[in-house]
């Protein structure tokens, strides 16, 4: 069985799903939206330069999930997912993620953004198998601000698809064999340079360099960018 791996921000989206979540929050009144999207565009724009502290930016992403009970943080995500994130899934992703399907692979979407944000949107993708940030939660189901593990970024990932596979029972090397990964950034190199076949997706243009000049394959699955609301 193929093991095909999937990133989620500005691949299998035509955006970045926790930017756009801090500035759904900000839209809702829930955040200050001075404040809050100022700092949220500055990540934002660390992380497209490799320069994010992913530690800082999770204690500012997690902040609110741990001022609000977990029912409202539920209803808010489902406005969310329908009014900002269905508009960022191309026909061209799901296709992509169906030819996989039929083919018998092993589906996995791997992304730094936390599994509160991008539980939902695996689900509306059809894909079982979530590797993501995790968020800290109480006994009852709340959320603390903090982390739990290995955040999902950068060599990050390399680690959590390590002892992912270890858990599924399927030995590193055997399932690295015939191994996918689609990703647009650079941040992803690490996780790049592991599997047998990477794929630059709609890549920055760091990876598309990089891509270029290692005859990696380079694809499309936006119409047109998807402009970030305000």
């Amino acid at each position: 069985m193929a093991l095909t791996l999937f990133d989620l921000d500005n691949t299998l989206l035509s955006g970045d799903s926790d930017h756009a979540w801090m500035k759904f929050l900000s839209s809702r009144g829930v955040v200050d939206a001075e404040c809050f999207n100022h700092r949220n565009d500055q990540f934002y724009a660390d992380y497209m330069a490799g320069t994010l502290d992913i530690q800082a930016f999770l204690n500012f992403q997690l902040t609110p999930l741990a001022a609000h009970p977990r029912a409202q943080l539920n209803a808010w995500h489902r406005e969310y997912l329908q009014e900002w994130v269905l508009p960022m899934i191309s026909d061209r992703a799901r296709a992509l993620i169906e030819d996989h399907r039929r083919q018998g692979d092993l589906l996995v979407i791997i992304t730094a953004t936390n599994r509160f944000v991008t539980a939902p949107i695996a689900e509306e993708l059809g894909i079982a198998h979530l590797l993501a940030t995790e968020p800290e939660e109480t006994a009852t189901g709340e959320f603390t601000g903090q982390t739990v593990g290995v955040p999902c970024f950068q060599a990050g990932k390399v680690q959590r698809l390590r002892d992912w596979l270890q858990m599924q029972g399927l030995g590193w090397e055997s399932a690295l064999q015939n191994s996918t990964f689609y990703s647009d950034s650079h941040n992803d190199l690490p996780l790049l340079e592991t599997v047998t076949n990477p794929v630059a997706v709609d890549p920055d243009p760091r990876l598309r360099a990089l891509a270029e000049a290692r005859g990696w394959p380079i694809l499309s699955l936006r119409l047109e960018p998807v402009e970030q609301r305000a």
